[in-house]
């Protein structure tokens, strides 16, 4: 895994998302209600609006164009307009540095919206 280092946790809210650019590639890092730290690819899949400037709700990444929310899991969209899901790729914590992994974006193939396995 190559990880690089997209920005402090510290400076990640449970209410903004931020924006990065790693290798050429735009990626939302978001904290979830619970505190945990997702990285998503930034554009919407309808409207290739960035995801950085919309809304985190529990799990959810909302776009603010048009209101499709994307799950923090797995990147697969909940409601239309969009229908493809974002990538969603490994983080790791360490220290204070949110680390990224934009070259090996995570299977979610067998896994729900809410990030557990299909059963």
């Amino acid at each position: 895994m190559t990880a690089t280092r997209a920005c402090s946790a510290s400076e990640i809210s449970t209410s903004e998302p931020r924006k990065v650019e790693i290798d050429g590639i735009a990626v939302s890092i978001v904290r979830d209600s619970a505190g945990a730290i997702h990285a998503l690819g930034d554009r919407c899949t309808h409207g290739d609006i960035s995801l950085s400037e919309g809304f985190v709700e529990d799990d959810t990444l909302e776009c603010w164009a048009h209101g499709s929310q994307f799950s923090l899991h797995t990147g697969r969209p909940l409601n239309l307009p969009a229908y493809e899901p974002v990538p969603v790729y490994p983080v790791i914590i360490d220290g204070d540095d949110v680390l990224v992994d934009v070259t090996n974006p995570i299977d979610v193939s067998g896994l729900m919206a809410d990030g557990k396995e299909l059963t």
